[in-house]
C-alpha cells in the first residue's frame, strides 16, 4: 500500500508497512509536472508477468513490489489488491510508470488531477 501526499510542487509516494521490505524502497518523490496521467486500468494489471525484477518481489497472483523492467519501461510496482491500484504515467523521470495500490483510488485520482 502507498500513501500519496502533495508536498509543494512534488508528490510524495510513501510505501507503507512491510511493503517497504518487499519493494526495497520506502518512498518516491516525483515532481508533479512529471505526471502525464493517472488512471485505473484492469487490463494492464492482468497476467502474471510484470517484467524483470531489479530489485523487487513478485509472487504471481499475490504481490508485485519494487522495480521491474517491461517492454523498454522502468516501472515501480507496489500492488497486492488490483481493485485499488492506480497506474501513473510519468515523463522525464527515473521511472516511466508507477503502479501502486492506494487506500482510496478516487481520492488519489482527484488529488493528482491537473489543475484547471
Amino acid at each position: 500500500m502507498v500513501d500519496v501526499t502533495i508536498q509543494g510542487p512534488d508528490v510524495l509516494f510513501s510505501v507503507q508497512g512491510l511493503h517497504k521490505l518487499w519493494a526495497l524502497k520506502s518512498q518516491l518523490l516525483i515532481p508533479r509536472s512529471h505526471i502525464r496521467s493517472v488512471r485505473q486500468d484492469a487490463d494492464v494489471l492482468k497476467g502474471w508477468w510484470k517484467g524483470w525484477r531489479a530489485p523487487g518481489t513478485h509472487i504471481p497472483g499475490l504481490l508485485a513490489a519494487g522495480t521491474f523492467y517491461h517492454e523498454d519501461k522502468r516501472i515501480f510496482w507496489d500492488m497486492h489488491n488490483a481493485e485499488n491500484a492506480l497506474i501513473i504515467d510519468l515523463e522525464h523521470d527515473e521511472y516511466n510508470q508507477l503502479i501502486v495500490e492506494v487506500a482510496d483510488p478516487a481520492a488519489v485520482l482527484a488529488l493528482l488531477a491537473p489543475a484547471e
